[in-house]
């Protein structure tokens, strides 16, 4: 069994360290007999590593340097973000340029390079595209928010006082002046930039340039941006060691290095001083092949184990989506208190604030004062919240669960791992277009899209996955009951009779019984199901229907049953907005509408009720891709990160299981003042 030591608490504390470091069976915080161990790790050739250091010396062990990878993190590490790449170097490490590192002995010797130019050029490509780099926190910048005129634009970056980098790149804090005295001197008519750290934008650190913000010849750029969308305007770079000189040659702008950073001395940048042991020159490609698809170790944060570089490329564009989706303030109305904690991931962002206030008047106006926008439950709008919202000219975004949302009850206070929010409407209210609506009546989706919903659909079935993952499987009497019924077998769902679906969308049979009654009076002679609704089963919502109603109109009642093992037996489900005429369809049922869910119109049901603005017709792949992937947003708990759908079917895989929620949940709601909004 290999053994690594480790001093540093902060390395112990890195998610998932062991799977970044497969080849140590067992990772000791402060080794008692470190000759016991293998190798020592410490991070990097920083001060803080020295105890590490010297007991690999004392002991004659090798001494492993990790540092962050590349492809780092959404945001900084300086605010405890944690790190989705690790460079792991038995030999230096890649900023000291004093010593050859495992990356310079790659690009030095490693012939195998020049065949990695696809899988490279894929990822310089997606992250030009995506607009990623190693820190993804700040928002892009356009030419506009510049103010570029007519001259090239020259940026000279700043660095962290005392960085590492700087010292170990032969450079010091009378290189920076240098630097800055030579853009000007050779780019008389350019623009000249200066770009500060993001560690000291965010008031962390310091950096070696602040004194020339009196110089009327260099303009700071007092933003916090994204440097992927900065780096492209410029016509040049120049850099002391920064890796920010690295992405700038991805983004396929010259840049010039003061000092002997990892990426100079390879034919491709301006080198200013050199390390005579890189002679070798190097295309884009191949620097980026060393660099970043074999140096770092990637690690996906969903799952916890090793992925590649453009894995974690994708993950860090979603996290960026959800990040600049979330900017802003947000005044939110019609949360209860204890669903607070819940929601708020899902509204987080590092250039955002949330605030949870109880008078929708209220929200509004500090939504307006602050440029902000309002968020309000779905189910709990005040009525008059959309006109105030309009006459104030404040966005409203209604919010409401995703229809793949957890294990066990919203009503026991489960935490949902899917929402949807609406710019528009909302998808169960039939009076007005919703976003998901206006996708369904528009949309054009790609073949790939289609090809990721009919796999997603069959993961569904396969895994047997509902909204809630509620209740057990089917008894083997129902099972035998139902197959062996001769007469057709219809599925009638009961629902919460209260529910904002049916109150809005169901307007002639709105009731479990009135269905019930329907469905017996149009079929007089099929074997009725009935299942009640889980939170009118477990006592928490409206919905009961009499005993001797349900003797009269229904052959078979089913409780505590999970809908997919009751779909598994029936050919067709009557119901009026259930959100389980959806998951029939998924399933491959016939679905009647009494109502309007937002799956009927589409031709796809038999509707009793046609909504009458859904004209188009679409097939059941597009539903999906616009109900599953394009409407909500999903929450991986365990990471703490958005995620796919794919990634919370992996979680759900091992099938549907009762709610464990406590009695104790269900007593708080007495509780008035604890619950109130």
């Amino acid at each position: 069994m290999k053994k690594l030591g480790i001093y540093s608490r902060g390395i112990m504390r890195i998610p998932h360290l062991k799977a970044f470091l497969p080849e140590f069976e067992d990772i000791v915080f402060r080794p008692s007999e470190p000759s016991t161990c293998d190798a020592i790790a410490g991070w990097g050739m920083k001060d803080t590593a020295q105890r590490a250091r010297s007991a690999a010396e004392k002991f004659s062990l090798p001494y492993l340097a990790l540092e962050d990878g590349f492809l780092r993190s959404l945001d900084l590490g300086v605010n405890g973000a944690s790190p989705m790449s690790v460079i792991l170097d038995d030999m230096g490490i890649y900023y000291d340029c004093a010593r050859p590192s495992r990356l310079e002995t790659l690009l030095n010797r490693d012939e195998t390079l020049a065949a990695m130019h696809a899988d490279a050029a894929l990822l310089i490509a997606e992250m030009r595209r995506l607009k990623i780099g190693k820190y993804n926190c700040a928002p892009d910048i356009s030419s506009t928010e510049l103010e570029l005129g007519h001259r090239p634009l020259v940026i000279v970056l700043d660095q962290t006082f005392g960085d590492k980098s700087v010292e170990l790149g032969n450079a010091d804090a009378t290189t920076f002046t240098d630097m800055v005295e030579a853009a000007i001197a050779e780019n008389p008519d350019a623009d000249l930039r200066i770009k500060t750290h993001p560690d000291v934008w965010s008031g962390k650190k310091r950096g070696y340039l602040g004194a020339w913000q009196s110089d009327p010849r260099v303009r700071f750029i007092a933003l916090d941006v994204n440097w992927m969308s900065l780096a492209p305007h410029a016509s040049r770079v120049y850099t002391v060691s920064s890796h920010a000189g690295m992405e700038a040659l991805i983004c396929g702008v010259p840049v010039t290095c003061f000092g002997i950073p990892y990426y100079s001395g390879w034919g491709l940048t301006d080198d200013r001083r050199r390390c005579d042991r890189r002679r070798r020159n190097r295309t884009v490609e191949e620097l980026v092949a060393a660099a970043y698809l074999i140096y770092p170790r990637y690690l996906d944060p969903i799952t916890g184990r090793s992925c590649t570089a453009i894995d974690v490329l994708h993950r860090l564009a979603m996290q960026r989506r959800w990040n600049e989706r979330n900017r802003g303030y947000k005044a939110v109305v019609g949360v209860f208190r204890w669903k607070r904690p819940h929601m708020t991931p899902y509204l987080h962002s590092t250039g955002g604030r949330v605030r949870y206030i109880r008078s929708a008047a209220r929200a509004v106006a500090a939504a307006r004062h602050r440029n902000g926008r309002v968020l309000v439950w779905g189910g709990f709008e005040p009525p008059d919240l959309r006109a105030a919202a309009e006459q104030a000219g404040v966005p409203l975004i209604r919010i409401e669960d995703g229809f793949i949302r957890s294990t066990g009850l919203g009503s026991d206070l489960v935490r949902a791992s899917s929402l949807v929010f609406d710019d528009a409407g909302i998808y169960f209210d039939p009076r007005s277009p919703s976003r998901l609506e206006q996708i369904l009546a528009t949309a054009q989706f790609s073949h790939e899209e289609l090809t990721r919903a009919a796999a997603l659909r069959q993961r569904i079935n396969d895994a047997r996955i509902t909204k809630y993952n509620y209740g057990a499987r089917a008894e083997s009497s129902l099972a035998a009951t139902l197959a062996a019924e001769g007469r057709e077998r219809i599925l009638v769902p009961g629902q919460v009779e209260d529910d904002k679906s049916i109150v809005l969308g169901a307007p002639g049979v709105h009731t479990n019984l009135d269905l019930l009654r329907a469905v017996r009076e149009e079929s007089p002679h099929a074997f009725i199901v009935y299942k009640p609704h889980p939170d009118v089963e477990s006592g928490n919502r409206k919905g009961i229907v009499d005993p001797d109603a349900l003797a009269r109109y229904a052959d078979r009642v089913v409780r505590g049953v999970s809908a997919t093992a009751v779909l598994d037996y029936v050919d067709t489900v009557h119901t009026m907005t259930s959100l389980l005429g959806f998951e029939a369809l998924l399933r491959g049922k016939r679905v009647t509408t009494w109502g309007m869910p937002f799956y009927a119109g589409w031709g796809l049901t038999e509707d009793r009720l046609p909504p009458p603005r859904r004209q188009r017709r679409i097939a059941l792949d597009e539903l999906v891709a616009a109900v599953l992937l394009r409407y909500p947003v999903y929450f991986d708990w365990d990471s703490g990160c958005p995620c796919e759908p794919e990634d919370l079917l992996e979680k759900l895989k091992g099938g549907p299981v009762a709610s464990q929620a406590g009695w104790w949940r269900r007593k708080l709601r007495t509780v008035r003042g604890w619950l109130g909004r």
